[in-house]
Formats: C-alpha cells, sequence, structure tokens
C-alpha cells in the first residue's frame, strides 16, 4: 500500500522548515516509527517517522530544501513490498559490485595522499542562521553591557561533597552546580525585579514570575529551554528539569513550547573551558548571568593568601533598562548566597 509522508504540522511560531537529513535513504526500508527525515526550523528540529513497516520509495524534497507545514515530501510503500525488498537487500554482492568497492578504496587512497588544502561550502543551518541575525540585532538594538564579579566555590563543592549521596538518594538526581546558581539567581532577582523585566517597544513589562533560560549547546547550534517558575522549585527539582531539558537538546527532541518565554538567562561556558566570556542578551530580556570554569588561584583571606576554587561571573545587561549600581548589587546578593549554599538547599 502507498502512503504520502507529508511534513508535520507547526506550531504557530514556525512558519517553514528545512529538511534538514534523510535518515532512511531512497529504496532502503523503515520499521513503524523509525524516524526517516529530520526538519530543521529556525527554533526546533522535528523528526518526521515512519507510518508502518515499508520502504521508503520515493524522495520528493531533497535536504535542503525548504518545506512549509502539511506538504508532501516523499512516498512510502507498506506490507509485502517492503518484506521483498528487506529479503532482496540481504544477497551476496556480485564480483561487479567487489571490484567497484575495489576500485573506490583505491580513489580514496588517491585523495587521501593529496594535499589537505581542501574547502568545503556548506549551508548555514537554520537553528545557526536564526542565532547568528538574533545576537547581531542584540548588538544594534541594545546599550548592552557587562560587569563582572568573583565566587568562592569551596562553600558548594564542599557541600556537594558532603551531602552528595545523601541528596541523590533522596531524589534519585545528582546534586550539580546549575541548581544552586538558579536558586540564588531567582532570590536575587526579588531584590531586583528590573533584571527579571523586558522591554516593549517604548514599554517596560515587569514580570511576576521568573521563569529562567538554561543556555544548552547542541550540535546544531544553542538552544535555551524555559524552567518554569523557578522561585517555586527546590534545588532538586530544578536539577530534575535540566538533566531532563539536556537529554531532550541532545537528542533533538527539545519541543518549541519548552523554548519559549523565558525572563532571564543563565549560560555556563565554564563547561567548555571559558574562564572569562560576556554572554550575550537574550532579548527581550534585559540580562544574562554567565558562569564560567572553576579555577584554583591564590586570593587574599584574613590578610593571607589562601588557594581557592573560583569562578568568575559575567552579567551583561541592556543599560537602558538597568542602572550600572543595580547590575553590580544583582552580582554581590549572588555571590553572598552562593557562598552561603546551605541557606539555598533549605
Amino acid at each position: 500500500m502507498s502512503i504520502k509522508i507529508k511534513s508535520p504540522t507547526y506550531p504557530e511560531s514556525v512558519e517553514d522548515g528545512v529538511i534538514a537529513k534523510w535518515v532512511v535513504k531512497e529504496g532502503q526500508d523503515a520499521k513503524q516509527d523509525d524516524v526517516i527525515a529530520e526538519i530543521e526550523t529556525d527554533k526546533v528540529v522535528i523528526e518526521v517517522v515512519a507510518p508502518n513497516d515499508g520502504t521508503l520509495t520515493k524522495i520528493i524534497k531533497d535536504e535542503g530544501e525548504v518545506v512549509i507545514s502539511g506538504e508532501l515530501i516523499a512516498e512510502f510503500e507498506s506490507g509485502e513490498i517492503a518484506l521483498e525488498n528487506k529479503k532482496n537487500s540481504t544477497k551476496k554482492p556480485n564480483k561487479t559490485s567487489k571490484k567497484l568497492k575495489s576500485n573506490t578504496k583505491k580513489e580514496t587512497k588517491k585523495r587521501t595522499s593529496k594535499s589537505q588544502r581542501e574547502e568545503k561550502r556548506v549551508p548555514m543551518s537554520r537553528i545557526r542562521k536564526t542565532v547568528a541575525d538574533r545576537l547581531v540585532n542584540v548588538q544594534q538594538e541594545t546599550a548592552m553591557l557587562t560587569t563582572f564579579n568573583e565566587v568562592d566555590m569551596s562553600p558548594i563543592m564542599q557541600l556537594r561533597e558532603k551531602k552528595g549521596d545523601e541528596f541523590h538518594k533522596k531524589n534519585d538526581i545528582k546534586l550539580g552546580f546549575m541548581g544552586f546558581f538558579v536558586t540564588a539567581s531567582v532570590k536575587a532577582l526579588d531584590q531586583f525585579p528590573q533584571i527579571n523585566a523586558s522591554i516593549d517597544g517604548q514599554d517596560i513589562v515587569y514580570h511576576g514570575y521568573k521563569d529562567i533560560g538554561v543556555a544548552v549547546s547542541t550540535e546544531r547550534g544553542l538552544v535555551v529551554p524555559i524552567i518554569r517558575d523557578a522561585d517555586l522549585l527546590s534545588i532538586a527539582e530544578i536539577e530534575k528539569e535540566i538533566s531532563n531539558y539536556a537529554n531532550d537538546a541532545h537528542k533533538g527532541k527539545l519541543s518549541i513550547e519548552s523554548m519559549q518565554g523565558g525572563t532571564f538567562t543563565i549560560s555556563n561556558g565554564g563547561i567548555f573551558g571559558s574562564l572569562l566570556s560576556t554572554p550575550i542578551l537574550n532579548a527581550p530580556q534585559t540580562a544574562i548571568l554567565g558562569m564560567h570554569k572553576i579555577e584554583k588561584r591564590a586570593v587574599v583571606e584574613n590578610d593571607k593568601i589562601v588557594i581557592k576554587p573560583m569562578m568568575y561571573l559575567a552579567l551583561s545587561y541592556d543599560h537602558r533598562m538597568i542602572d550600572g549600581k543595580e547590575a553590580v548589587s544583582f552580582l554581590v546578593d549572588l555571590k553572598e548566597s552562593l557562598e552561603s549554599p546551605d541557606l539555598l538547599l533549605l
């Protein structure tokens, strides 16, 4: 039975997508619910699955082509034809195919011996292009400044060592760093509501809730899933949400709804080894916090030089909305909370 494969119905905020990859090639078999294609929108990657066991008989939209919601992209044959194709595909290759393989190998050997001064041009992915456009717009449309501070991470590290096993047994999740940073941030946002606000045209929108975006890097670019009502969640609940989002992001299964909204963003460049950086605003939000690498440094404590695991913090903010005094005070409040993590855990 022949079946027409159409692109999924996109959410309202998505106009079109691009065929990013045909996982199953023309003429290949697939089981029901196997992913046969990936459609990349400007926000997420949407998977197209096989409707039944069968064979992908014809690809109508090639990789790189734009497709709208519900557009015909391929034809699929289910039933006995698929089974017959599968049997045929198991036959041993003939001598001709063996000879061709041998010639392919020879050509590969020749190519690899050439100079490595080759170039490769590929189209920018839809997600990467959207991120690039948004970053340029932020630079042009906001008065972005960044202020810095540093935090002594030894109290959190000692608490994790002391309470980590107990926390894991009780909550079935590891006690990470991000839970402390999200909790400390929502506490500081209570004191400085303008940092949790956004600008809409000539208006300032003060949000009576705290939806924290946590930036996650994937192979296709940066995505920012949102922890809704983070001020109402415990550290354990925050850690669970972050873990679930991270797993979905790396599988390309984050929903568009999970990335919409957000009143404040936290980005952790430290996991890649960044010692210090300037995070860029996630418009229309007016501030973003940057975490960095934890590094042992010599610091002065009680007039003595000691070695401490330190982390630089960076707060980028829109100066149209937030004054320098408020930004600095926010970071000081955050620093004080992070250096007293037992209170955050309670």
